[in-house]
């Protein structure tokens, strides 16, 4: 499962905005994007596939950043 999350940075600490279905001690990989960076990448890319929910453009860009690993 890969997604993106929001989170906001507090005293030193990430504390996520969005639910997660992750189980106890399990351990994930972040990467921290700056809200305006990916507010910036979201609009570029608009219009380009028609009608894109900002999800389905969410789940392209995701894609694409996995596929150059």
């Amino acid at each position: 499962m890969s997604r993106v999350v929001r989170a906001r940075y507090e005293g030193g600490v990430l504390k996520l905005l969005d639910d997660v279905d992750l189980e106890e001690g399990e351990e994930v990989f972040v990467r921290l994007e700056r809200f305006e960076d990916r507010v910036r990448r979201l609009r570029k890319y608009r219009g380009m596939l028609g009608r894109a929910s900002r999800e389905e453009i969410e789940e392209l860009l995701l894609e694409a950043e996995f596929e150059r690993l």
